[in-house]
């Protein structure tokens, strides 16, 4: 599941850009169109959108070793053997029903260096589910000495499946919970934060994404939703907010940045941004063509508007 890009991650480094445009354009703008000067600040944007991003792709290789066994998608390259990769996996599914991805120190295929483990104990689960694809399936994430690029990362996090027993696929999606409480230390002061989502695989049916229990989803051609909210801290003492106010969509087979494959922006789905008591931020990913398989987003502060490409 290659959902690391995705979410409120991109979000946040979105409100940093437009911030920016916005401080930079609109000087000579009416008292009430115009942010104020703190509006430029992007230190809270940054750690939000760090924490994101780390607590997604934690799940996404949740994801992957649950339905696979491996880690693919976090080698070092493309094409990369296992023993190339920058991590292991140890998967005891018979006695403990844990599986543990170990790091080696290498960078891996998204770029990023880690070491330590990721621990996935699946013996929760309910009605014999063991593959996250399964209803009933339940997940406890923790983490043992986990390092990301130097910074020390410490994640607890349960990812339950919520899709009716003997669903249909034809008519109902595979839908997950995920709630995760994450903190990072940085060289200047830790970073903490929550969320609660539903993520939604909105292609089951599609017989090259899901052919039934039996088989494992194939990530690389689903299509994903995500609703919800995450809240934090930043290294400030700054709290901020965010909110889902429309379900956000990433196509997986959608890469608009060619010199990154592994990036699937959202195409679709708007999300509130609040920075402490400053104006909330509303971003529509959804701009200019609902679904187009763009790296585009429009964020409205109050009256004021700016295009914007994704990162």
């Amino acid at each position: 599941m290659k959902t690391s890009k995705i979410t409120l991650a991109i979000a946040a480094i979105m409100l940093s850009m437009a911030v920016v445009v916005i401080s930079c354009k609109k000087k000579d703008a009416a008292p009430e169109e115009t942010p104020t000067a703190t509006d430029s600040e992007t230190a809270g944007a940054s750690d939000n959108s760090m924490a994101e991003r780390m607590s997604d792709d934690v799940s996404d290789m949740g994801g992957q070793a649950s339905e696979n066994g491996s880690m693919s998608s976090y080698r070092l390259a493309q094409g990369s053997s296992l023993l190339m990769a920058c991590a292991s996996v140890t998967y005891d599914s018979v006695v403990n029903k844990v599986i543990t991805v170990t790091f080696n120190g290498q960078i891996c295929m998204d770029g990023h260096t880690r070491s330590g483990s990721i621990i996935f104990d699946y013996s929760g689960s309910s009605l014999g589910a063991r593959f996250y694809r399964h209803p009933g399936f339940k997940c406890v994430v923790t983490t043992s000495n986990y390092v990301v690029d130097g910074m020390a990362v410490t994640l607890s996090k349960t990812i339950r499946n919520t899709t009716s027993p003997n669903f249909n696929p034809s008519t109902t999606n595979l839908t997950w919970s995920d709630t995760t409480s994450v903190s990072i230390v940085k060289s200047n002061g830790t970073v903490a934060w929550t969320s609660n989502k539903e993520k939604t695989l909105l292609n089951t049916s599609d017989p090259s994404v899901y052919l039934g229990p039996l088989k494992a989803i194939v990530w690389s051609n689903a299509i994903i939703g995500i609703t919800g909210n995450a809240s934090g801290t930043t290294v400030k003492g700054e709290s901020y907010t965010a909110t889902v106010t429309s379900q956000l969509v990433r196509d997986m087979t959608c890469s608009p940045d060619t010199a990154h494959l592994g990036s699937h922006p959202f195409i679709h789905g708007t999300l509130d941004f609040t920075p402490g008591t400053k104006a909330t931020r509303h971003i529509d990913y959804g701009y200019p063509n609902q679904g187009a398989c763009d790296n585009q987003a429009l964020v409205t502060i109050a009256t004021y508007t700016a295009a914007i490409t994704l990162p």
